[in-house]
């Protein structure tokens, strides 16, 4: 039985508890966190079966003190903890002059500071033990720029520079980093989606749907990079092409396909809406 430890925000559903669950059949002690306690306790249930040290800290990654008070739980009950994951988010689409500025603080506090304050107030804890590992989710959004999701795109591409620099800056200190990349892929992002246009919900609903990659899949993408200490988690081959397609076409080619795929995924949300 393993004595590994990993503590998971978002933990109660979708690609967080695919997380949990891969890492409870490991042997692992998973403690998850989340905001919806009945989620959190059905899941956490779900990992008793499979692990002897499954555990549930409702936590709201928009407060500090929240994230500290399961650093200090981590610390006092299982002696401190092997890897944070950095989960927890929401979506918003829209034109940029529709979107309000509510919308972006909402999304920029939880997407793109919850990660902050995760990596913030676990960095501590990660030297004191001579060692940690941060997998941070961000997004194909963050790689990439595809129109009408321009708060998204925005925190998500944040993530990937923080996730960047922090591998330079905590490499001397034992501390790894993974960032983690998904494009499309069934989950329940849609239900914190906030967005004026049902046509686009509809569009990314059906295109979530259709994945042939899970979050199953992508838990054991993440599994086997905090493995091997790989930095990008890129499951999608689409996504993959795509920004390979970013960085080496020009700028004017790529931004035409860009626009045209776009136009063609508004179209089929408006005659599925």
């Amino acid at each position: 039985m393993s004595e590994q430890r990993i503590f998971i925000t978002g933990g109660a559903s979708g690609l967080g508890q695919s997380i949990a669950l891969r890492y409870a059949r490991a042997g692992w002690r998973v403690c998850i966190a989340d905001v919806n306690d009945a989620r959190g306790a059905e899941t956490q249930k779900t990992l008793a079966s499979l692990t002897p040290h499954a555990h549930y800290l409702r936590c709201d990654v928009t407060r500090e003190e929240d994230l500290g008070a399961a650093s200090e739980w981590l610390a006092s009950n299982w002696g401190g903890v092997d890897v944070v994951v950095n989960n927890a988010g929401v979506a918003q689409a829209g034109a940029i002059e529709e979107v309000s500025l509510d919308d972006w603080q909402w999304i920029i506090d939880i997407n793109l500071l919850g990660v902050v304050r995760g990596c913030k107030v676990f960095t501590p804890l990660f030297k004191r033990q001579g060692h940690g590992h941060f997998v941070n989710v961000a997004s194909m959004a963050g790689l990439l720029d595809v129109p009408m999701m321009s708060s998204y795109n925005a925190t998500k591409a944040a993530v990937v520079s923080l996730s960047e620099t922090l591998q330079n800056e905590l490499a001397d200190d034992h501390i790894g980093v993974s960032l983690v990349c998904p494009s499309f892929f069934k989950t329940n992002l849609t239900e914190s989606l906030r967005t004026s246009s049902p046509g686009l919900r509809t569009a990314m609903g059906k295109l979530l749907e259709r994945s042939p990659i899970t979050a199953d899949d992508i838990a054991d993408r993440i599994f086997r990079a905090v493995e091997q200490r790989a930095f990008y988690v890129l499951p999608h081959s689409e996504g993959r092409q795509a920004w390979l397609m970013k960085r080496l076409l020009p700028r004017g080619l790529y931004a035409s396909l860009i626009r045209k795929r776009t136009r063609r995924m508004r179209s089929y949300g408006t005659q599925q809406a």
